[in-house]
């Protein structure tokens, strides 16, 4: 696939056309106190593995509603003081899998909490968290499951699980909570954004070509999924642009970006036809901390940097964490 979005240069310029709801943040604020409310009951069971380099935890913790979540929490055998924490959010479909699949950061030195997204985990990699809360009718996938009503929305569930994730990662002994990062590809991305704006004591963030910013283009630029289940779902809902517009609002990118209050380490791909690069532009540019960078993957797609990135990452956390 050839470039088909914005030239570079008008990327760096490129502002979203989402409009921030007037009560975004009490929205918010009183979404994270409901979920508050609930005993957070963060549970870590050593698991035996193969593995000798690092020491494995199975996690459950209380998310939105009071819902079971999973997750792991991967540390670096032998640790015995408190080190710096990456939280990490997964991609579109995909579950938490196995722990050998999660080595990267324990393995150059930092506590690793992978959160298992509820009600995915059937697609890449097998999830272990049931989501109990159902929805009005909607299009296969979850960009449209309860979209008649930002209380009903799918992501406020995910976005306030990833909130107590980083919680719940932070109760641990190991775990350095001053030095928090949260990191994510694709969905991972989008989520880590938004904890990083819902959470202002994080110490950095690093959303690699992020999903679920600038809904307003990116629900009539791209025909792949996820973003076109929005369209699919407004052809046999006509008449619901509106409302379905006003939801997905209140969980933009570019909104919570707007409350970035760390540094941030992002990345685009030219050629992504999955998160189009305007709309990780969008998000980047709104971007309110002015310590940010953005790495720029000329000739890939949704892949992105892949490994190229997670170099980049390897090498910038590091300085950011030790502050």
């Amino acid at each position: 696939m050839a470039l088909f979005d914005l030239p570079l240069e008008e990327l760096h310029r490129y502002r979203s056309s989402s409009a921030e709801p007037a009560d975004f943040d009490t929205f918010w604020t009183k979404t994270l106190k409901e979920a508050r409310a609930h005993d957070l009951s963060a549970r870590f069971d050593r698991v035996e593995t193969p593995l000798t380099s690092v020491e494995v935890h199975d996690v459950t913790f209380a998310g939105f509603g009071g819902h079971p979540v999973k997750g792991w929490l991967v540390l670096p055998a032998g640790t015995s003081e408190p080190v710096p924490l990456v939280v990490e959010f997964l991609s579109y479909g995909g579950g938490r899998g196995l722990p050998h699949t999660h080595l990267l950061w324990a393995s150059a030195g930092f506590a690793h909490f992978v959160m298992d997204t509820r009600g995915q985990g059937s697609g890449w990699a097998h999830g272990s968290t049931a989501d109990p809360v159902g929805s009005a009718p909607a299009h296969p996938g979850f960009l449209t499951r309860g979209i008649g009503d930002p209380h009903e929305f799918y992501y406020r569930r995910v976005f306030t699980d990833a909130v107590r994730a980083v919680e719940a990662a932070r109760t641990h002994p190991l775990t350095d909570a001053a030095r928090t990062a949260a990191v994510g590809a694709s969905q991972g991305g989008g989520i880590a954004l938004a904890v990083g704006g819902l959470m202002p004591d994080l110490a950095a963030v690093a959303p690699d070509v992020p999903f679920l910013c600038d809904f307003p283009r990116a629900t009539t630029l791209t025909d792949r999924d996820p973003y076109r289940e929005v369209g699919n779902y407004l052809r046999t809902h006509r008449g619901r642009s509106e409302q379905a517009a006003r939801t997905l609002a209140y969980f933009d990118g570019v909104h919570f970006a707007a409350r970035g209050r760390t540094p941030a380490l992002f990345s685009a791909a030219l050629e992504d036809q999955t998160c189009p690069p305007s709309t990780v532009f969008a998000a980047f540019n709104a971007y309110a901390h002015e310590e940010k960078h953005i790495e720029v993957y000329d000739f890939n797609d949704h892949e992105g940097g892949g490994p190229f990135q997670e170099a980049a990452q390897l090498a910038w956390l590091p300085g950011v964490l030790t502050r």
